[in-house]
């Protein structure tokens, strides 16, 4: 059982980097973004296609987490310049738009066929109490765990940090003061869109890496992310890892396996009912 938890850190480390790019764009410019692991996968097939092209693996995976990179930055684009004032539930809207456009362009371009993804880690493994880790295990941990805590310092420690926050709680008077606003939400944007493809890199080779398989990776990340309540850094990485234990024991479960993929909606609803309970509580009152 231990075993089967810990061989979901691959997966968890996954889920944990997606639910941080989610809570990135959330707190910093108020939108649930729902093409976030669509955007992710988009660049990480640009890598599989320029890999079985004949491109080395090692440089075809910048080029790709640069793609998804650009494609963030043109989504940004275009919430700053035409949904800027619009609110969460329109921008979620044009996020959801953003996916159905990113699985169609992605069936038209590449298919829905698994790629050719090679592993960097692949067979390296070590012990640690007994237990089997796999290297992808460990730098997906590690990964997530490093990128959540360097998030944080760069807002609060750093001067564009200080920037982005004034940015995401008063935008208006961020930009009155003199704040580039459409600059620092283009960077914001590309970074998760950047991060997302990272993600999305790490978890390919360890499943059935299809286009549509991998964009509804989304599904898990937001579970992820709803335990920190879209807020906490920390919290959607502690989440993302344990949907990836979850994963992994109902995987061991003959019983469990066949819906192992019902359980991060079950999260997901638990959380959205837990956010609400005080409301009922009110009303029943």
């Amino acid at each position: 059982m231990i075993q089967a938890a810990i061989s979901g850190f691959v997966s968890g480390g996954a889920y944990a980097t997606l639910g941080l790019s989610i809570v990135l764009v959330y707190r910093m410019m108020g939108v649930l973004n729902f093409a976030q692991a669509a955007i992710g996968a988009f660049g990480a097939y640009v890598a599989f296609v320029l890999f079985e092209g004949g491109m080395p693996y090692t440089l075809a995976v910048p080029l790709g987490i640069a793609a998804a990179a650009a494609i963030g930055a043109l989504l940004g684009l275009v919430m700053s310049t035409w949904f800027s004032e619009a609110g969460a539930e329109v921008c979620s809207t044009v996020s959801v738009a953003a996916l159905i456009t990113l699985l169609a362009a992605g069936f038209r371009i590449f298919g829905d066929s698994p790629r050719s993804v090679p592993d960097f880690f692949s067979g390296a493994s070590f012990m640690l109490f007994g237990v089997v880790i796999t290297a992808t295990g460990a730098v997906a941990i590690g990964g997530a765990v490093i990128l959540a805590f360097a998030i944080g310092l760069l807002l609060r420690r750093t001067r564009i940090g200080i920037l982005l926050r004034a940015l995401s709680e008063r935008p208006t008077t961020a930009e009155l003061l003199g704040i580039r606003a459409r600059r620092l939400t283009l960077i914001v944007w590309a970074f998760a869109g950047a991060v997302s493809a990272l993600a999305i890199l790490i978890i390919a080779p360890t499943r059935t890496s299809a286009f549509l398989g991998l964009s509804m990776l989304i599904v898990p990340a937001l579970a992820a992310a709803l335990i920190g309540l879209l807020r906490s850094l920390e919290a959607a990485v502690l989440g993302g890892l344990g949907m990836g234990m979850l994963e992994g024991v109902a995987t061991s479960i003959p019983d469990l396996a066949p819906y192992r993929q019902v359980l991060p909606f079950l999260v997901i609803a638990t959380m959205l009912l837990w956010t609400e309970r005080a409301e009922v509580w009110d009303a029943r009152r």
